[in-house]
C-alpha cells in the first residue's frame, strides 16, 4: 500500500551519515533521544523516498461510521469514567498565516475572552458539573508556552495536584532543500526550528513525565483536541464508547463538505486498518479524487480519545517512537519572508496512528464538534451569531445550521489579523443566515450588517465602505 513509500528502504550508513549534523544540533540543544530518533526515522525516509505519498489504488473510502448521536447507552460507563480521563488541548500553533508572533490561542473570539480563556472555562464548568477532577493539560511548543501560562493564571483553580498545566512539544530542525543539511539563519536563530507536527504529542507525552505522572495517578484515558476548535468538549457518551469498546484510540470524523475537501480525510488500507491521508501525501495527479467529498466522505477533526496504558505500551515497544508516516512540507526559512530560503520540514500528524494503535475505531460526530478557527475567514464566522456560546463555553454552530457558512476573504486585505480588525470596527456581520460570503477589494464594514445566502461583494476601484445595517444578498458592487 501507500505505506510502501512511508517505509522506503535506506542505506543505513549513508542515512547515519547525514542525519549527524542533526544529532550534534538537537544534542546541543538538549533534547531526548526519543525526539532525536523520531527526527532521524522520518529524515532517513525522505532521504530514500522524497515524499511519501498515499495513492488512490492503495486505499478504500469509508463509506459509513457509528454515528455519536446515537450514544445514549455508554454516557453512564462514560459518567463513571470520568475520575479517569484528562484533557488534553494542542497549543503549539503560533497563527503565522495571520500574521501573529504568539499562540494563536491568545486571539480574542467573545467577549474580551481568548480561546485559552474558554478552554479553561469549559474544564471548570465540566467540573462543577460533574464533580471530577479532570485534569487539563497544554501541549505547548517552544514559542507559546510564556504566553499561554500568563492567561492560564488567571484561573488559580485550574491546576491538579500532581500534574503540570502544560508540557513542551519537541523541536527539530528544519532541513535545507539544497543539500539536506541542517538549515542556518544567524539572524534569528530560532527559525532555524520547527516543530515536529502534532504526532509529536505521543513522545512529549512520555519524556516529559507527564504520562507516567498519569498512570500513576490511575488516569487512563485522554481526550486530545486542538486549543482552536472550541467545539471540541469531554462527552460522557463518546468516553463510555471507548470504555465498553475497550479501544486503544478512537478518532472523531466528521462530514466533509466543499469546504473541507482541502483537509485530510479517513480511508481504509488493504488490510482493512482504518488510516488518515493528509493533503501533503496526496500525489499531485490524484487531488481531484482527494477533494471529492462524495467519495471520501470524512475527515479527521482532529478530537482523539487514547487508552493511556497502551500508549504506554506502544512506546516502549518502539523505543519511544510511534513510527506514524512521514509529511513533508516545503516551507521558506523565514515563513513571513517568502524570499528566504527554501526549507523542509518534517512532520507526522497524531490522527495516523490510527492505523497503528490497536484496537482503533473512527465514529461519525455532528458539526457542532468541529468549529476551528485556522484563518481570519474561520475567525470572522467564529465571532459572528452562526455560532452560539453555550452555558459549558463550548462554541457551536446556531441550531438553524448544519455546517459553517463558507468565508472567503480578499487575502490582500485581510488576511494579517491587524488587517482584518480594521476592517470590521463595529464587530462581525450577521452570518447566521449566510451560506457563503466572498468579499473581493478593499471593504470596510459598518454596524449591524446581515448577510444572508450567498452574497459576493466586490469593490474594484479602492477601499469602499459597507453602511450600517445594510443587508446584503447575491452580487453587490460597491
Amino acid at each position: 500500500m501507500t505505506n510502501r513509500a512511508v517505509e522506503v528502504q535506506v542505506d543505513p550508513v549513508r542515512a547515519d551519515t547525514r542525519c549527524q549534523p542533526f544529532v550534534s544540533k538537537m544534542r546541543a540543544a538538549g533534547l531526548p533521544d526519543a525526539a532525536i530518533g523520531g527526527f532521524c526515522l522520518h529524515f532517513a525516509r525522505y532521504l530514500g523516498g522524497g515524499q511519501a505519498t498515499v495513492a488512490e489504488d492503495d486505499i478504500r473510502p469509508v463509506e459509513a461510521l457509528p454515528d455519536a448521536d446515537s450514544f445514549a447507552g455508554p454516557a453512564e460507563a462514560g459518567r463513571a469514567a470520568l475520575g479517569r480521563v484528562a484533557v488534553i488541548k494542542l497549543n503549539g500553533g503560533l497563527g503565522t498565516g495571520m500574521g501573529l508572533e504568539r499562540a494563536k490561542s491568545l486571539l480574542e473570539v467573545r467577549g474580551g475572552l481568548t480561546f485559552l480563556d474558554l478552554i479553561a472555562r469549559q474544564v471548570l464548568s465540566l467540573r462543577e458539573r460533574t464533580g471530577a477532577a479532570v485534569p487539563l493539560l497544554m501541549m505547548d511548543s517552544f514559542r507559546t508556552a510564556g504566553d499561554s501560562a500568563a492567561i492560564l493564571e488567571r484561573y488559580p483553580g485550574l491546576a491538579v495536584a500532581g500534574l503540570p498545566l502544560s508540557f513542551l512539544q519537541h523541536r527539530i530542525p528544519k532541513v535545507s532543500a539544497d543539500g539536506a543539511g541542517p538549515a542556518a539563519w544567524p539572524v534569528d536563530p530560532e527559525l532555524e526550528w520547527c516543530p515536529p507536527g502534532h504526532g509529536d504529542l505521543y513522545p512529549a507525552l512520555a519524556t516529559s513525565g507527564v504520562l507516567d505522572r498519569l498512570l500513576e495517578r490511575r488516569f487512563e484515558f485522554a481526550f486530545v483536541s486542538n486549543a482552536d476548535n472550541l467545539g471540541a468538549v469531554l462527552d460522557p457518551a463518546i468516553l463510555g464508547h471507548v470504555v465498553e469498546r475497550r479501544l486503544a484510540f478512537l478518532m472523531e470524523a466528521a462530514d466533509r463538505t466543499p469546504a473541507d475537501r482541502k483537509g485530510g480525510h479517513l480511508c481504509r488500507l488493504a488490510d482493512g486498518r482504518l488510516a488518515l491521508r493528509e493533503a501533503a501525501q496526496c500525489p499531485p495527479d490524484e487531488v481531484g479524487a482527494f477533494q471529492d467529498v462524495a467519495r471520501h466522505r470524512f475527515f479527521n477533526t482532529n478530537n482523539l480519545w487514547l487508552h493511556l496504558p497502551s500508549l504506554r505500551r506502544t512506546l516502549d515497544k518502539h523505543d519511544g517512537v510511534i513510527p506514524l508516516p512521514t509529511i513533508v512540507n516545503r516551507k521558506s526559512l523565514d515563513p513571513r519572508d517568502p524570499s528566504s530560503p527554501a526549507v523542509v520540514q518534517l512532520e507526522s500528524a497524531m490522527g495516523a496512528a490510527i492505523s497503528l494503535l490497536t484496537p482503533s475505531e473512527a465514529i461519525r460526530v455532528a458539526r457542532r464538534r468541529f468549529s476551528p478557527v485556522k484563518s481570519t475567514d474561520d475567525l470572522l464566522a467564529a465571532r459572528s451569531d452562526a455560532y452560539r456560546l453555550e452555558a459549558d463555553w463550548r462554541l457551536a454552530l446556531d441550531v438553524s445550521r448544519s455546517s459553517p457558512p463558507v468565508v472567503s476573504l480578499d487575502p490582500r486585505y485581510y488576511t494579517r489579523i491587524d488587517d482584518f480588525e480594521r476592517r470590521f470596527p463595529a464587530g462581525p456581520p450577521s452570518l447566521v443566515g449566510c451560506d457563503a460570503l466572498t468579499v473581493e477589494g478593499d471593504v470596510t464594514f459598518g454596524r449591524g450588517v446581515v448577510v444572508q445566502g450567498d452574497a459576493h461583494l466586490v469593490a474594484a476601484d479602492g477601499p469602499r465602505e459597507v453602511s450600517d445595517h445594510a443587508v446584503l444578498h447575491g452580487e453587490v458592487r460597491l
